[in-house]
């Protein structure tokens, strides 16, 4: 028996192993078509009620594709552009972190004759950040130029929605058929529920943030609001990135504390009253995900997909529980990556 579980042990690990080197080498494949998928989970709802409107299935899946292209089309190039701006211009951000941490400098060297302090500026070479900023943006909109097979996986997603249940009730039972059909339709009711509330909490935070930022003046509010946005997909730790990133900003613009403080102030009462209060009541507790889940597939991703894959892995992770929640054999699964 003890062989038996060493042998089954070594297999789980080559699997893993093997999934995660052809992940890592299908990513131009199968990035698109997970984000597809995604899309589709999103966009049924829609499909639905076009459908129940007695709109002609393939009007409507036309009218939905069309859509979502020009949204995330639009949006994308906006994001570009404004970070385009933000590269260009930190060069100036640039020079007021190195005065400020010269004046540190000054500082504890009275304080302390003796002290020898590092370069820390010559070191750190800040003004680098903004071209490495520019650099990423390219990497990052990659998925840009696959919009176009994105939406191909997503026609044949959106066509293709509910053949699964014919096919079921071609192969089982009439019994064994229904009871599969119930698993698989409360899987897809939950994942459809998840993502849209996700998706509808994270663009209302960041269009929160950016009127926020915009009231106040600070520059790139557009960018750091799309990156609220993006990053509320990550629980907890995105939401503390979105929030540091214009504050950390707005104190080298204003070179005061007191719109930093405000700025800090409203953003996070935004982000957890939304975050904590509105998106738990609204989606269930049930779907909470432990932080430790969270990281793991977090870094596990990022480390296969780059920022994109960083981007899906917790909704992927919260699809994964959520299948695992329905099918009695992975309860344990579902349990374990649950939050408490």
């Amino acid at each position: 028996m003890k062989g038996n579980k060493v042998i089954v042990a070594c297999l789980v690990i080559m699997v893993i192993f093997i999934v995660g080197v052809v992940l890592r080498l299908a990513k131009p494949v199968l990035f698109p078509f997970f984000l597809a998928v995604f899309l589709s989970f999103i966009l049924s709802p829609i499909l639905d009620f076009l459908t129940r409107k007695k709109i002609p299935r393939a009007v409507s899946i036309l009218f939905i594709v069309i859509l979502a292209f020009f949204i995330i089309y639009l949006l994308g190039i906006l994001f570009y552009s404004s970070g385009k701006s933000f590269a260009s211009e930190f060069p100036e951000y640039g020079k007021k972190i190195s005065s400020i941490i010269t004046s540190v400098q000054e500082k504890i060297k009275l304080a302390l004759p003796e002290w020898e302090p590092e370069d820390w500026v010559g070191q750190l070479d800040i003004n680098r950040i903004g071209g490495l900023f520019l650099s990423s943006l390219g990497p990052f909109f990659t998925f840009m130029s696959n919009l176009f097979l994105v939406f191909i996986f997503l026609i044949f997603i959106l066509a293709g929605r509910g053949n699964i249940k014919v096919k079921v009730k071609n192969s089982f039972n009439s019994g064994r058929a229904s009871q599969i059909i119930d698993v698989i339709e409360k899987i897809d009711n939950q994942i459809q529920k998840y993502l849209a509330i996700k998706t509808a909490v994270s663009f209302s935070t960041g269009v929160f943030a950016t009127v926020v930022l915009l009231i106040f003046g600070v520059d790139f509010a557009i960018v750091f609001g799309f990156f609220t946005f993006i990053l509320n997909y990550i629980p907890n730790i995105g939401s503390i990135i979105a929030t540091a990133l214009p504050v950390a900003i707005a104190v080298f613009q204003f070179e005061t504390l007191w719109p930093a403080f405000w700025i800090f102030i409203i953003l996070g009462s935004i982000q957890m009253t939304l975050g904590n209060f509105i998106e738990p009541r609204v989606m269930g507790q049930s779907l909470g995900l432990s932080t430790l889940v969270v990281l793991f597939f977090l870094f596990f991703w990022g480390w296969l997909w780059g920022i994109p894959g960083m981007i899906l892995s917790v909704p992927t992770a919260a699809i994964i529980k959520i299948v695992c929640s329905n099918i009695p054999s992975l309860n344990f699964m579902g349990e374990l990556m649950s939050k408490g």
